[in-house]
């Protein structure tokens, strides 16, 4: 895992201000998070070995965020410091209207994040060739989620870029990715192709001709990720089409994404199939909305068997992660 530290500072209201608008929150809390750490963290609390590289800052954010991903088990020998940037920090307000589903609304300040060298990352090349897999997000500079990308390529080692936030992609990068998970704005931003809906009913064929888009320049696998819709995946398999959990009310969505995609690559890495990859991460992700902050609501692998026990879904092995 390569990526970020945020410490998430989260606020609640009944309504999103307008311009030049106060309101008075409902609530306050501080969580760990950042789409590298809440990845790793994720993948790690469904029984993966993993090792984060990330830049922090020498403070308490820092230290409280270290300290998050040691407790889950990650190896955390790859982490720098920045002796002068702060660690990277972010501003979530969420809007919590009785009866609906909680909305987000996310400023990230990279600080320490985008601090980190190729020099730096070279220390990872003797290492690199060991993964089962590299995850990536850009949150870090792009030049090292290229160099990265690049290096696990020659090493034979696939790689996950979960391509948020949304920013332009290199032809090279894309044909150094087994794995790339937009959202479908992200999709969009990337191929040029809007995938159509009309509330939770999501136009297959429009997502489907964004991956298609997407294998075109490289991607071996594309996974867009449709909220209320689901997900698909596309890649030499096929197309799979997996929707949306049931009967889940959203209190704090800001995690979904990193919870799916770190349950995803978890299952990759176990050899599972297209659709048996689907539904797990749906579930993980799914458990996670349900949960306040980002960390702190990844699930465990113990709660996600007995979700998907509940739903009646039938679940892939899963013997080798305990």
């Amino acid at each position: 895992m390569a990526g970020s530290f945020v410490m998430d500072q989260i606020a609640s209201t009944e309504v999103f201000p307008g311009e030049g608008e106060t309101v008075l929150g409902r609530s306050f809390q501080k969580a760990p998070g950042g789409k590298g750490a809440n990845q790793a963290v994720q993948a790690a609390r469904l029984g993966a070995e993993v090792t984060m590289f990330g830049k922090l800052g020498r403070d308490a954010n820092g230290e409280e965020m270290l300290e998050t991903c040691r407790k889950a088990g990650i190896h955390t020998e790859d982490v720098l410091f920045d002796p002068v940037l702060a660690s990277g920090c972010s501003v979530i307000i969420l809007e919590e209207k009785p009866g609906e589903s909680t909305k987000n609304r996310i400023i990230v300040i990279s600080g320490s994040n985008m601090s980190i060298t190729k020099t730096e990352a070279e220390s990872l090349r003797d290492k690199i060739r060991n993964y089962d897999l590299l995850m990536l997000q850009l949150e870090i500079p792009m030049e090292i989620n290229e160099y990265l990308a690049e290096m696990a390529f020659e090493n034979g080692v696939p790689v996950m870029l979960n391509s948020a936030p949304s920013a332009p992609l290199s032809d090279s990068l894309l044909s150094h990715l087994a794995f790339i998970s937009p959202n479908e704005h992200e999709a969009e931003d990337l191929t040029g192709i809007s995938i159509r809906r009309e509330g939770d009913h999501v136009n297959l064929e429009d997502a489907r001709a964004a991956a298609e888009a997407l294998r075109e320049k490289g991607v071996q696998n594309v996974l867009i990720t449709l909220g209320s819709g689901g997900a698909v995946l596309l890649g030499p398999d096929g197309f799979v089409h997996s929707p949306c959990v049931e009967g889940i009310t959203a209190v704090d969505p800001t995690a979904a994404g990193d919870s799916f995609v770190g349950a995803f690559c978890v299952g990759t890495c176990c050899g599972w199939t297209n659709q048996e990859l689907l539904q797990f991460a749906n579930h993980t992700a799914a458990l996670t909305v349900s949960a306040m902050g980002a960390m702190p609501s990844l699930p465990s692998l113990e709660k996600v068997e007995r979700f998907m026990a509940q739903k009646n879904i039938l679940l892939p092995d899963i013997s080798i992660l305990k």
